[in-house]
């Protein structure tokens, strides 16, 4: 498992859905479908994402910030 960044390559939106399948060993694809069909379910999925858009650093980012 890696840490969780934001990929520079192959993300749609802000790399999210990206960023959790490179963490738990999918693809991105069945991470984004998990994630659309999720939203057809009451909930704040829209919020968590932008939330965790802003809470994972980029991977350039997080590459520089590295000990």
């Amino acid at each position: 498992m890696s840490s969780l960044a934001r990929p520079t390559n192959g993300r749609m939106i802000g790399g999210v859905c990206a960023a959790l399948a490179r963490r738990f060993g999918t693809s991105a694809t069945t991470m984004r479908v998990i994630f659309v069909l999720s939203c057809l379910l009451p909930g704040p999925q829209f919020l968590l994402y932008i939330a965790l858009w802003v809470l994972f650093p980029s991977e350039d980012k997080a590459a520089r910030t590295a000990w």
